[in-house]
């Protein structure tokens, strides 16, 4: 018998929840430079995408447009960075991100541009309500 998933620990503590999917759990990443969503399948073991079955591989990427939908909706946008990468964090997880010309690494990637910006309190939750009202209706 297989242990049962959790989330990466480093992912906890840089995240905060938004809600589950079907496949994946939806998290904030937080940095206020850049509204960032993570996508993890609750897949114990799972570091690429190819460790899921070709189903569940489906199942993701429409997860994937289901959060990038809603990320597009709450938040102005030029271009939306997605992808997974595992460099840092071996369990798989993908990156959905709202980049904007004028954001703080525009056009290079966001990693290591600039220090992380704490979310004000009031901001982070009006944020994740919209998130979470978008997202409810996208799986609905």
């Amino acid at each position: 018998m297989s242990a049962p998933w959790t989330l990466d620990p480093q992912l906890a503590v840089d995240t905060v929840a938004v809600g589950d999917l079907p496949l994946a759990r939806v998290r904030l990443v937080k940095d206020a430079n850049y509204p960032w969503l993570l996508l993890v399948p609750r897949r114990t073991g799972a570091s690429e995408l190819t460790d899921l079955a070709e189903g569940e591989q489906v199942q993701l990427l429409g997860e994937i447009r289901a959060a990038a939908d809603a990320l597009k909706q709450t938040v102005p946008c030029d271009k939306l960075n997605i992808a997974t990468l595992g460099n840092m964090v071996p369990q798989l997880h993908v990156h959905v991100i709202a980049r904007t010309t004028a954001d703080a690494a525009w056009p290079k990637a966001v990693w290591g541009a600039v220090p992380p910006r704490a979310y004000d309190p009031a901001d982070m939750e009006a944020l994740l309500a919209k998130l979470r009202a978008r997202l409810k209706t996208a799986v609905s």
